[in-house]
């Protein structure tokens, strides 16, 4: 274990940061891929079965999204200290918040779950579902529901072994759960004549397996840190300490499902075939926006480790690098895709409701989808080094402190246009603001 330890920290601290950022971050695009593709495996699949399954994927989406937000409060709050303690040395500190994170998201996802499970109608409807999509939303949830608590714990564990610098078994962890989903889901959709619950179930089943992948390094002992009941902390600061830290995960997340919500219940108004293309475009942007998003989270251990361990300049080189990375790599996926916006919407359906809708949706997103990166680099620089200010107000300004205003102002002057234009103006916003905070942080404020 101690030669472990040694090892992680000399290379922590001693590989040129834009190497470590890269090797970092190349596994994490790779897992980010792997989970978006079996994310649009589902909403490519389920829109073969008929427009209202299509659309339940959207609203089951935003459900989804609640539980990877506790997730990603609990794992980033816990992964930011436990890299800034491995940086400082502070071994059994660093294991107390790894195991309080774990025990945290378990009961979390447990109570979602249970909660939903109880009340699945409410639950659909507060999501946006309209009664011709309620049934299928209902089914599919059902299973994402059974789920929960091997969403929140996975989310935990993989954001854990990316701030210590292992970022290789998350990959395995996150890319096994994907591939099966792959295979699943036609198997038991189409052979095995499931329909929609067949989606549900394929995804069910993928989530425990990769839950049980990420738990393999601790029980093994690869890492540094170990899950222990006797390592969860009943100091209530510590607690706190997870949550604060963790809260603009919560809010880039949480947002962002109620940001989905919304977006849904303005589609509905124009019909089943908006909240698909919706569903679709929505997918498609994820999927782009992880090739940027994987290295800016290679780029949180670096950022964290290296702040710990009194290394501030190689915080400031990581920033610099990571934010020039992304913004090149989404320009250029940008251009891409909003060169065959059509032939991508059409891909998944082609109804000329769905595809007038989808196209001219995924033409916005593609067009400011590139600056996102700089918010999302912002957010995560601050959260890692423990200015929870700074990091909430980029997340929140990111994921729906703007959006949602747009959403509900926008369309009564543009009309379904007007919910296309929303969330695009709402990234460029963000990323315009992210800039200045960036700068004037490092010029005055990293002491």
């Amino acid at each position: 274990m101690e030669e472990t330890e040694s090892r992680q920290y000399q290379r922590m601290i001693g590989t040129p940061v834009w190497k470590l950022t890269l090797m970092l971050g190349f596994p994490t695009t790779v897992s980010m891929l792997i989970t978006n593709i079996y994310n649009m495996a589902d909403t490519f699949y389920v829109s073969k079965i008929s427009v209202s399954a299509s659309g339940a994927t959207g609203i089951v989406f935003a459900l989804m999204a609640v539980l990877q937000a506790f997730g990603f409060m609990f794992g980033h709050g816990a992964g930011s200290n436990i890299s800034r303690l491995l940086g400082a040395k502070q071994i059994e500190r660093a294991r107390v918040f790894t195991s309080t994170s774990v025990f945290l998201a378990l009961v979390t996802g447990v109570l979602i779950g249970t909660s939903g499970l109880i009340f699945p109608e409410q639950f659909m409807r507060i999501l946006g579902s309209t009664d011709t999509i309620l049934a299928d939303a209902k089914i599919y949830g059902m299973f994402i529901l059974i789920s929960a608590p091997a969403m929140t714990v996975g989310c935990v564990l993989n954001n854990i072994l990316r701030y210590e610098g292992e970022a290789n078994f998350a990959m395995l962890g996150l890319c096994m759960g994907g591939i099966l989903n792959l295979f699943l889901d036609p198997l038991l959709i189409f052979k095995c004549q499931l329909g929609i619950a067949g989606a549900g179930l394929s995804t069910a089943i993928s989530q425990y397996l990769s839950t049980a992948v990420l738990l393999f390094p601790f029980w093994r002992k690869k890492t540094v840190t170990t899950i222990s009941f006797r390592f969860v902390s009943k100091d209530i600061a510590d607690i706190k300490n997870i949550i604060l830290t963790g809260l603009p995960s919560l809010a880039r997340q949480g947002l962002n499902s109620v940001s989905t919500a919304v977006l849904n219940l303005k589609a509905a108004a124009f019909g089943d075939a908006a909240v698909a293309a919706m569903s679709i475009v929505g997918r498609c942007a994820n999927l782009l926006f992880s090739f940027a998003l994987g290295i800016a989270q290679g780029f949180q251990p670096v950022c964290a480790f290296n702040f710990g361990a009194g290394k501030k300049e190689r915080v400031t080189k990581a920033t610099y690098f990571t934010l020039l990375f992304g913004v090149g790599v989404m320009g250029v996926l940008c251009v891409a895709c909003d060169f065959f916006a059509f032939e991508i919407i059409r891909l998944f359906r082609d109804e000329e409701s769905i595809l007038q809708a989808g196209v001219s949706a995924f033409h916005w997103m593609c067009r400011t989808l590139f600056i996102l990166p700089v918010s999302a680099v912002g957010s995560m620089l601050f959260q890692s080094i423990g200015k929870k200010g700074y990091a909430l107000f980029i997340s929140v300004m990111q994921s729906g402190l703007i959006s949602i205003p747009l959403m509900l102002v926008l369309p009564r002057f543009w009309g379904i246009s007007g919910i296309w234009m929303a969330q695009p103006l709402a990234y460029l916003t963000a990323g315009v603001v992210t800039v200045p905070i960036i700068f004037h942080f490092f010029k005055y404020k990293l002491t």
